[in-house]
């Protein structure tokens, strides 16, 4: 530790270990490293999506085999503290649901502390909360009390979720002005690949420890806690911040030619942004595109049965007339084409917000709604045409769209509101995600109910869900048609925002210093180890995924 004598005759020491000042990058740190160390937290958090691979097990974790029923007339309340039957999926489920609720408030909430405090901060007690909630579970899953699994995993869990996610994105900004959208994609799509590496290890893991007495789900929570404790720290101690005035060798700002121009080099506080009408229209853009995904995302695999049934398989019988092996045929083909969607939502997160970069924020979205409007009025008649392909194909798409939905927000916020408190902003914005995750479901289940019940056939009780959902992203068009760039009123002043950096400890330079330079030659080989090492996790899970995409083809 380095001390210097201050004017008063006191020891100023080194900054704290976690703080914001501590990780201030030096001339020469090359920020490829930034992006690998923010993959390595995303890819872990990213599980969130693939807990489901734990349902089945757990709904048996007493009777092994076969579930333990609980007694007809067992109250909620008393299931919930029960050790003496099995949980129902039901009961499982409301950790999923946990997650994303406690990820929204808790992005909403600490964004602005995140802003201040710094990344290093924020991803360990991410960590903390993830990791220390998948330990709470296993002791949730080995006592047989739910509660502590809602606890653990989905409130304390879903917390580290929330900073975890929005951990890094003003870093990243920050460091790529000239690629903003590529930035953010880069770790956003890790979020979305966290389920294809977790939930083959945690299948592997299961069934490693499974014995005559044990579903091997606590063993499997512990040890990915430990794995990703150590990715997640390792991520969040490898953060580093650009100092004021940073801007890449080379690079020059563009120059805001008219008041209509969408990107600001002014900034808005966090407190300010929620009350612009921009605000809340890209919180409505954010809302209405995630919606129209994310139900049909989590009724992939029924949606494609349903509709094509026999077709899968080559003949035209409907699907009550399937026995019980081209049942389970088609749901193998249904499990690669969930695979298959789960790719383009990873691939669409990097490549749409790599191309906003060119296209521009709003004219990205534009497409996202234009076309997926044209093709959700499509996918009914394709599937009543009965062209497998081209229904895939199209879903495929949207997917790729509903993850670049997410890749290309952060940009947007930044291009809108600037990037002082981007990441705080954010955080709020995450509020729509949330509603998202009700509207959605709600809208795709709910209508797939009322239609059966009416009398439709499963081959057409997606159809109105599928017209709906071509309503929201016309709303969502007129959302985006009405974003302009933010009044003068509300930025912050010279002052107001020297205010706000000394709170955010940036004192790499004074603000009105411009630095740039080239990173060190040596650094080149670390930066390729730290690309190999979250690199090499994911290439191995999408293997696993085109593996079981491979049925959908054949």
């Amino acid at each position: 530790m380095t001390t210097s004598i201050t004017a008063d005759g006191f020891s100023a020491s080194q900054p704290a270990f976690l703080s914001k000042e501590r990780i201030i990058a030096r001339p020469g740190f090359n920020r490829w490293l930034v992006p690998p160390a923010a993959l390595a937290i995303h890819l872990c958090i990213g599980m969130a999506y693939g807990f489901s691979v734990f349902w089945l097990p757990l709904s048996k974790a007493l009777g092994i085999t076969a579930p333990v029923a609980c007694a007809p007339d067992m109250s909620f309340i008393a299931q919930v503290f029960s050790s003496q039957c099995d949980w129902p999926i039901s009961m499982l489920g409301w950790i999923y649901t946990l997650f994303f609720i406690f990820l929204g408030c808790s992005a909403a909430i600490w964004g602005g502390w995140l802003e201040h405090a710094g990344p290093r901060k924020a991803g360990v007690v991410s960590a903390l909360c993830w990791c220390g909630g998948l330990l709470i579970s296993a002791l949730g899953v080995y006592t047989h009390q739910i509660w502590l699994m809602w606890i653990g995993s989905g409130v304390i869990g879903g917390i580290g979720l929330g900073l975890g996610y929005i951990s890094p994105v003003s870093t990243l900004i920050k460091w790529f002005p000239d690629k903003r959208g590529m930035a953010t994609g880069m770790a956003i799509m890790g979020f979305g690949g966290g389920a294809m590496v977790g939930a083959p290890l945690a299948a592997a893991l299961m069934g490693h420890f499974a014995s005559p007495t044990s579903v091997g789900v606590w063993q499997s929570f512990l040890v990915m806690a430990a794995i990703y404790f150590v990715f997640m720290i390792g991520g969040a101690l490898s953060y580093r911040v650009p100092p004021t005035g940073w801007k890449p060798e080379g690079w020059t700002a563009p120059v805001k030619k008219n008041s209509s121009a969408m990107i600001t080099h002014r900034h808005v506080h966090v407190n300010v942004a929620w009350k612009t009408p921009q605000f809340r229209l890209v919180w409505l853009v954010l809302c209405l595109n995630v919606s129209a995904g994310i139900g049909i995302l989590g009724m992939a695999s029924p949606l494609l049965q349903e509709v094509f049934a026999g077709k899968l398989l080559g003949n035209d019988l409907a699907f009550a007339q399937l026995d019980a092996s081209q049942l389970a045929s088609i749901a193998a083909i249904a499990a690669g084409f969930t695979g298959l969607l789960s790719l383009f939502n990873i691939g669409g997160r990097f490549f749409w917000a790599s191309f906003s970069d060119y296209l521009g924020r709003k004219n990205t979205y534009f497409v996202f709604f234009a076309l997926g409007f044209a093709l959700y009025g499509l996918i009914p008649n394709l599937g009543h045409l009965g062209s497998v392909a081209l229904f895939v194909a199209a879903f495929c798409i949207i997917l790729s769209m509903y993850g670049g939905g997410f890749a290309t927000v952060p940009a947007y916020l930044a291009d809108l509101f600037g990037t002082q408190m981007v990441g705080a902003i954010h955080g709020r914005l995450l509020t729509a995600w949330a509603a998202a995750g009700v509207l959605g479901p709600v809208l795709v289940n709910y209508l797939r109910e009322y239609q059966l019940s009416i009398g439709v056939e499963r081959a057409a009780a997606y159809d109105i869900t599928l017209y709906i959902l071509a309503g929201l992203l016309v709303l969502g068009f007129l959302c985006n048609l009405l974003v302009r760039p933010v009044a003068d009123k509300y930025f912050m002043t010279d002052a107001e925002l020297a205010a706000e950096q000394a709170l955010g400890h940036d004192k790499g330079a004074d603000s009105s210093t411009v630095l740039e330079w080239k990173a060190a030659a040596g650094s080149k080989p670390l930066a390729v180890a730290a690309w190999l090492v979250v690199g090499i996790p994911l290439a191995w899970g999408v293997w696993v995924t085109l593996q079981k995409t491979a049925v959908l083809f054949h």
